[in-house]
């Protein structure tokens, strides 16, 4: 990016955020107490820096569909206007929220959920065992991205208790207890994801697409009463969520890597572990193979060569792109699931070999017979077009950095920065910088099994393998977690195939980041647990226990 388009997008951010600040600071409590108005203006330099009152949060992640969790809000982080039936502690431990206790059949298809019965909505209305059915139904019902599909019919057996019955037993469903928060039934209409009811510990009051998000604590919520009376998210760029912890506007702020090495005055960096990837997504079958539901073309002649799929991984060195692109905030990464219980680290190979690529790609008929320094088999060179989103500036260095490094091998990667929106209708045909991190083995599922396939975000590159989906059936399938992470581990590497690098090698993945965060040294937001993908506010998790200590 050019020097003089940074500078101008910081000032440019700078001035948006002290107008938009100085729009919705309360000028005293019992003004932080009112629904803000569209056109206020009220300015207050002590709340501007921060207090019980309010606090200002510059940490991206605006849900574009709206904040309905039906359609998936919340998969990534807490729902914040919503309660779950569980959630993850610090340990990522299961503990209870809206459930007091639940129990799993046997045979392992139905669940019984028992909740509390003090909780109420943040409209007064009381949360029964009806609504945790119709949530669960209606998610089942709109395809949406938290994955209900398993489920045959919730019912609700009396006014604390719900039944959850699956077609049949699934080892990742207690993640739906986890991430999918309950709305109300009688509220629950064409307009809710723009205006949320939940029972949650802080109420949606105002909501301008683009630019911020403004809550307020929930005097209905059962829990603990949240020490901040008022959130302001502010939707920015990171050139502009940088100024504004730099200014003192925003308590906490989502940073790149690039910029967490930087110093600020009253400003604590923290340094959250994450199982937030960044990986090369590659297109599975040759060109023209297929064709999405809509018509979009799916494969590519030359990722369809797994020689070119593993001397790509093989070449690419993950610890260079950390110390170089991630500062040192980030770890490699040889699969989609790295730290994580079921993680396969057999699965992991030597990196940083150029050689030993060069090597696969002579064993696979891949040469360069013209001198022009790209290899060719069959008169197709090794070429492609590798994509990543254009606001995203630590995607765009990985990209460049892992052009740069394929290419001594003879491979060439022309790297593009475009829009989510001219990315999709190409994702199915070119190589893809995409980010994925769950704490759910269901994603790892859905990237990796032929029938997830279907035109969308989840195996975009069309990846099949028969034996893996069997494997994969196998892992979803089992009784419980435990008896499950055998069959996750086999699909990833079991000696003689796999999806990851010594197999079919279907992905390059590069590194999981570190989420770094500027926070204000009078913020106490205790422990962060291991984060998963940056959607949705990871960071929020624990949100109603932070406190402000300064005065």
């Amino acid at each position: 990016m050019p020097l003089h388009f940074r500078i101008s997008s910081y000032t440019a951010g700078l001035l948006f955020l002290v107008q938009t600040i100085s729009a919705c600071a309360p000028s005293n409590s019992q003004q932080a107490q009112q629904p803000l108005q569209q056109n206020s203006s009220i300015a207050s330099q002590n709340s501007q820096q921060g207090s019980s009152e309010q606090i200002v949060l510059a940490i991206g992640g605006e849900s574009e569909e709206g904040y309905d969790p039906t359609l998936g809000w919340g998969r990534y982080g807490s729902p914040l206007f919503h309660s779950t039936l569980l959630r993850r502690n610090e340990n990522l431990e299961l503990v209870n929220d809206l459930a007091t206790d639940y129990s799993v059949s046997p045979d392992r298809k139905v669940w019984t959920v028992n909740i509390r019965p003090d909780a109420k909505f943040s409209d007064g209305k009381p949360v029964t065992a009806e609504d945790v059915a119709y949530t669960f139904n209606k998610a089942a019902e709109s395809g949406g991205l938290t994955d209900v599909t398993v489920l045959d019919q919730a019912v609700a057996i009396d006014n604390d208790t719900v039944e959850l019955r699956l077609k049949q037993p699934q080892s990742t469903f207690v993640n739906r207890l986890v991430t999918l928060g309950i709305v109300p039934k009688h509220a629950h209409g064409k307009d809710y994801a723009q205006n949320p009811i939940g029972s949650g510990p802080y109420k949606l009051v105002q909501w301008d697409e683009g630019q911020q998000l403004i809550v307020e604590a929930n005097p209905d919520y059962y829990g603990e009463s949240p020490a901040i009376k008022r959130l302001v998210f502010l939707f920015v760029e990171e050139d502009a969520a940088f100024a504004a912890v730099k200014s003192g506007q925003a308590q906490v702020a989502a940073v790149p890597q690039s910029l967490a090495v930087q110093q600020i005055d009253n400003m604590k960096l923290y340094d959250v572990t994450s199982v937030d990837n960044r990986g090369l997504m590659f297109p599975f079958p040759r060109s023209n193979a297929k064709k999405t539901p809509d018509g979009r073309p799916v494969g590519n002649n030359v990722t369809a060569d797994a020689a070119i799929r593993q001397a790509i991984n093989v070449a690419i060195d993950r610890q260079a792109l950390v110390e170089g692109v991630l500062e040192g905030y980030g770890s490699p990464a040889y699969g989609p699931v790295s730290g994580l219980a079921w993680e396969q680290p057999d699965a992991k190979i030597e990196d940083a070999n150029p050689e030993q690529a060069k090597q696969i790609l002579a064993e696979g008929s891949w040469r360069d017979t013209n001198g022009d320094g790209v290899v060719e088999k069959n008169g197709l060179p090794a070429e492609f077009t590798l994509l990543y989103p254009a606001s995203d500036s630590t995607r765009q260095a990985l990209a460049l950095s892992v052009a740069e490094m394929i290419k001594p091998i003879g491979i060439r990667a022309n790297v593009e920065g475009k829009s989510w929106d001219d990315i999709k209708p190409m994702m199915h045909s070119s190589v893809i910088l995409f980010g994925w991190g769950s704490h759910d083995q269901t994603e790892m599922y859905n990237l990796y099994h032929s029938k997830s396939a279907k035109g969308d975000f989840y195996n975009a590159g069309y990846y099949a393998n028969t034996a893996i989906d069997e494997t994969l059936d196998l892992a979803m399938g089992a009784p419980m977690e435990a008896e499950a992470i055998a069959f996750w581990k086999a699909a990833q590497w079991d000696g003689k195939e796999g999806f990851t690098a010594k197999g079919d090698a279907a992905w390059a993945w590069l590194v999981n980041l570190d989420h770094t965060y500027f926070v204000s040294q009078c913020l106490d937001i205790g422990k962060p647990q291991v984060e998963p993908h940056g959607h949705g506010w990871p960071i929020t998790t624990n949100i109603a226990s932070w406190k402000w200590t300064c005065q």
